[in-house]
């Protein structure tokens, strides 16, 4: 039976054939599965319980909401009352939202990939009572197809080894665990300081040249992701080696991907913001998926090319993904939620779901819908003809059979810039002015007709790293755009962490909280507590928020975030953060994360995190837990660094050191530190160096410091310029 009664019927007057435990979480992936007819349980000692008592294997099932194979699993096999049957029968089911319990994932997926030579999600486990695995893959078929075995075969196949050769499945899990735990240990050698980070930093750099693809950007040839931490390497790599040829075809390199990104399918052109990932090597055809995590950080890659570059497209494009967040992620409390579906019903009477359906277009419907004569264009073109010969749309549809196993795409059109508004200009005999406003309200009649389509699933659970990687975003787009709203927005984001998502009564950071019935947020009865994600990613979005705002309660939060994230995950012995509760019992592996991926490590953040702290507060402990930090990853540094672009950033940043800008009397500018004479402010107490700094006659005063010595001040921009480039 479920906790509180409920079994797998339905109560009395529900619409449900089953309703099992997970009717009870908030989970939008675990809700998804709480009316199969299997016996799921949530992560937690009741099921542990369960599995002891009865002395049943584990089967764990790993997923998250907008995971398009996920959901062709639960159709196929989970929604199956045969596969139901025996899988509630002889296992304890356990369902866990890899996006809730990352900590889980990481560790059975770490198994997973060691014993299958891959990974991804749906992932399943089958665990021992003790929660040793012994058999793991991805996912399954629900029935045998040619020489694959389907679910229900693996099933029973599992059944009879745990009956008649559990000892043999015990004792292999066991040794993979063991050797996984020496395989996956990192830690600094005694007496070994961080590797040289020059050449680290060309050795990384040299890695990602040799995977680039030239002809449009990005490193292999598909699937491509966006990779904004290999982007925003590439820039700081330019700006350490500007004047040679390695440096300028490094930013060449950045600049170029994220030009072909923004023409790209994988930019959605109409409702802004970016796709999961492109399934060619031209950005086209995408994975429709949206990622919160993704918009953040691209949000701060385009920004940062806008910086160096001073090129409009970037700028344009950084905001383009902000208003796509504020519209269709953003809850009104001010958090961020987590992600957009791929798949959603093509119409209103539609009863399968379909991947893009939201987001592509037949011809016939675009010459529908812009059937208006464009005045003065050649031959009479009406605004269809203008934007099908712009963004790519054939009568056909444009999307290769390659790029569309399933079929869903048949005869539909992803849009992709294909000319220039100048060459499309020419085309009809237009003024380029002209042209941008008939493509900008096309596009608005497009994104008009989408809002009445039926809308993907969208995942309202709120994550505190997530949360914190898009104040980043906000924080950083708003300063260098100079866009109070945006930096507002950052302030709503940064409050709304503190008012949902920190335990002020246990001063921790709990990892998510939820949107409820009602529109409001809520929490699960016993809140899940931070990750060293959830500290790291708020610490820098907090640090990002300071410098926007020059307001210091925002770095003294930074400050105790970092002081809790250093009494939790610091490994004493090794250096390095763990990437969760080294002390958590269920947990088999203690693992640093050691890959920049879809998110930077939390590890690489937090050693830039620690070096900008000890530069604000003086802490001089923490520019050496920086290099401890960096020593511990050290061989993963020097051998591949291409794994840890954003760490190669920090060690950089150790290496060149940061520079500490004091300026007196300017608010409401970028700053690394305001001097504004409070001699009681939280700076002052922690910098003392400020007491001794004035400006001169009156005017406003630049000091740039390196390792709290001041170089001269100066009043005038081209010589602070001067001085922040040597």
């Amino acid at each position: 039976m479920a906790s509180g009664g409920q079994g797998l019927d339905g109560p009395p007057g529900s619409a449900h054939q089953n309703t099992n435990r997970l009717s009870m979480e908030r989970s939008p992936y675990l809700l998804q599965h709480a009316h199969n007819p299997v016996d799921w349980f949530p992560w937690g000692q009741e099921a542990f319980n369960k599995a002891k008592k009865e002395d049943k294997p584990i089967f764990l099932s790993v997923g998250y909401s907008t995971c398009h194979w996920c959901h062709v699993m639960e159709r196929e096999s989970f929604e199956d009352i045969e596969i139901g049957r025996i899988l509630s029968d002889n296992f304890v089911c356990i369902k866990v939202d890899r996006e809730e319990r990352p900590d889980v994932d990481k560790v059975y997926m770490t198994f997973v990939q060691a014993t299958s030579g891959g990974g991804g999600w749906p992932m399943s486990v089958w665990l021992t009572p003790d929660l040793q695995p012994f058999i793991g893959g991805t996912y399954f078929p629900p029935r045998d197809t040619g020489h694959r075995p389907g679910l229900k075969t693996i099933l029973l196949r599992i059944i009879e080894q745990w009956q008649n050769n559990r000892a043999s499945l015990e004792s292999s899990g066991q040794r993979v665990i063991e050797a996984l735990k020496k395989g996956t240990a990192i830690a600094a050698s005694p007496g070994v300081g961080p590797p040289l980070a020059p050449e680290v930093a060309h050795r990384c750099f040299q890695q990602l040249a040799h995977s680039y693809e030239e002809e449009y950007g990005g490193f292999r040839d598909a699937p491509k992701f966006p990779t904004p931490v290999n982007l925003i390497f590439l820039i700081s790599f330019w700006a350490t080696n500007r004047s040679t040829s390695e440096g300028a075809e490094a930013l060449r390199m950045a600049l170029h991907t994220m030009r072909m990104m923004a023409l790209g399918g994988i930019h959605d052109h109409v409702a802004q913001g970016f796709h999961r990932y492109s399934t060619d090597s031209s950005w086209h055809v995408p994975h429709f998926e949206k990622m919160l995590y993704d918009q953040a950080q691209l949000a701060v890659a385009y920004i940062t090319a806008y910086q160096v570059s001073g090129e409009q497209l970037f700028a344009d494009v950084a905001r383009d993904v902000l208003l796509y967040v504020s519209r269709d992620l953003s809850d009104k409390s001010g958090g961020f939620y987590s992600a957009e579906d791929a798949d959603s019903l093509p119409t209103m009477a539609s009863t399968e779901k379909k991947e893009g359906a939201f987001c592509v277009w037949t011809a016939g419907e675009i010459r529908d819908l812009l059937p208006e004569p464009v005045e003065g264009a050649t031959g009479g073109a009406t605004r269809a003809d203008i934007f099908m010969h712009h963004y790519g749309v054939k009568e056909q549809g444009n999307v290769e059979p390659e790029q569309d196993p399933h079929g869903e795409l048949q005869g539909q059109n992803v849009l992709i810039v294909r000319y220039s508004a100048e060459l499309t200009a020419t085309r009809f005999g237009l003024s380029v002015e002209k042209t941008k406003e008939e493509l900008a309200a096309a596009r608005e009649r497009l994104a008009e007709v989408r809002r009445g389509r039926p809308s993907p699933h969208l995942d309202t659970k709120m994550i505190s790293s997530w949360n914190g990687l898009m104040l980043s975003g906000f924080a950083r787009v708003g300063a260098v755009l100079g866009d109070q709203a945006l930096v507002e927005r950052a302030e709503q984001a940064a409050k709304f962490l503190q008012d949902h998502l920190w335990d002020e009564a246990k001063q921790v950071i709990l990892h998510s909280c939820y949107r409820g019935d009602e529109m409001e947020v809520e929490q699960i009865a016993s809140p899940i507590a931070g990750f060293l994600d959830d500290y790291a990613f708020v610490v820098c979005g907090l640090l990002d928020l300071y410098e926007a705002t020059l307001d210091t309660r925002w770095l003294s939060w930074a400050e105790e975030l970092q002081l809790k994230q250093d009494q939790f995950f610091w490994d004493s012995q090794g250096g390095g953060y763990f990437c969760s509760d080294p002390t958590d019992p269920t947990l088999l592996l203690v693992l640093k994360q050691d890959q920049d991926g879809a998110e930077p490590s939390a590890n690489s953040v937090s050693a830039m995190n620690l070096l900008r702290l000890s530069q604000y507060t003086g802490r001089q402990e923490w520019a050496r837990r920086s290099e401890q930090l960096l020593a511990a990853f050290s061989d993963r540094l020097v051998k591949v660094p291409i794994a840890l672009p954003e760490m190669v950033r920090s060690l950089m940043a150790q290496h060149y050191t940061l520079k500490q800008v004091s300026l007196l009397y300017i608010p409401q500018r970028l700053l690394c530190i305001h001097s504004d004479g409070d001699t009681d402010g939280f700076l002052y107490q922690r910098l003392p160096v400020l007491a001794t700094l004035r400006p001169l006659e009156g005017s406003a005063t630049a000091y740039v410091c390196q390792n709290f010595t001041c170089a001269l001040p100066v009043t005038c921009p081209e010589e602070l310029r001067r001085l922040l480039l040597e």
